[in-house]
């Protein structure tokens, strides 16, 4: 299991982010490896459940999320099914005015991917993945606000 986590300040109000974030589509906008979202379907706890296709190392990956936890203004759980099988939690703390935002992961990395990487190569590539999705998520709300 690959355990990765990052945060980052944003200087947008923990609602902006969070509304940003509740919209599985601008996951797609901000994750350099997100080729794909769709059939997005909404849940009675107020979360999504949709399919994606991550691309890592070259080779498209197929799956779903299921948001099994939603806390307005505080916190996303995803359950990830699939080729790629794990979880991903996003927290979002007030800092003074902003949000910090912590984005960590854990999954099983799929057979297909490694036979062709090894597994620290792959565990170097998302923690650029993950930093690379944050910052965008800032520039996003913060420059085009």
């Amino acid at each position: 299991m690959i355990s990765v986590s990052e945060d980052i300040g944003i200087e947008e109000p923990v609602e902006e982010v969070y509304g940003y974030m509740d919209d599985p589509y601008n996951h797609a906008e901000v994750t350099p490896s997100i080729t794909d979202v769709r059939n997005v379907e909404p849940l009675d706890n107020g979360g999504k459940r949709l399919e994606h296709t991550y691309t890592m190392a070259g080779i498209g990956v197929d799956g779903a999320l299921e948001e099994v936890e939603h806390v307005e203004n505080e916190l996303m759980r995803f359950e990830m099914t699939g080729e790629l099988e794990g979880e991903i939690t996003l927290r979002f703390e007030d800092e003074d005015g902003g949000t910090r935002l912590t984005y960590a992961a854990e999954y099983d990395v799929p057979t297909k991917v490694l036979e062709k990487l090894v597994e620290p190569f792959v565990r170097r590539y998302n923690e650029r993945e993950l930093r690379t999705t944050l910052e965008n998520v800032k520039t996003r709300l913060e420059v085009e606000g």
